[in-house]
């Protein structure tokens, strides 16, 4: 973990969508917001291996719409680097509200997200069946609903 940096993707760098996608399977939907927002990546060695992307919403508040690591370097702890990144930079930028959402099924990732200091704050019931072409699995739990979650910082 010596060797992970954090940065802002820079302009003349492509978005990693690999990795994007691995957070949001929905290329329309990723392609909605990534020009919208600031995008960060985690690198290690000279490969990004991870990313989240962070957009203005509402006055004072910030959502964090994309959070990814590269299935080889899950379960270190780089999420939970990237998230408290997220959280300092929103700070940083002057938000007052951090905002993300959830599937149901990301079992691991609501378990992070409140481990970081997120609140759930409410439910977006059938979002995923009404807004992706294809049905999501994981944990072997069909994801239906969005789970919303908020720090305020």
């Amino acid at each position: 973990m010596d060797s992970l940096r954090i940065r802002r993707l820079r302009s003349e760098e492509q978005f990693p969508m690999p990795l994007l996608l691995l957070a949001d399977p929905c290329i329309k939907s990723v392609e909605s917001y990534i020009h919208r927002g600031h995008c960060f990546i985690a690198e290690s060695k000279g490969e990004m291996i991870g990313v989240y992307v962070l957009i203005d919403t509402r006055p004072q508040t910030v959502e964090l719409v994309n959070v990814a690591v590269a299935e080889e370097e899950q379960g270190r702890g780089i999420g939970k680097h990237l998230v408290l990144h997220a959280i300092e930079t929103a700070i940083s930028m002057g938000y007052k509200t951090i905002e993300l959402g959830t599937g149901n099924s990301s079992v691991g990732q609501l378990a992070l997200y409140q481990k970081c200091g997120f609140r759930i704050v409410g439910v977006d019931r059938d979002f995923f069946t009404h807004h992706y072409d294809e049905p999501i699995y994981e944990n072997g739990i069909q994801c239906r609903d969005m789970v919303r979650l908020a720090l305020n910082l």
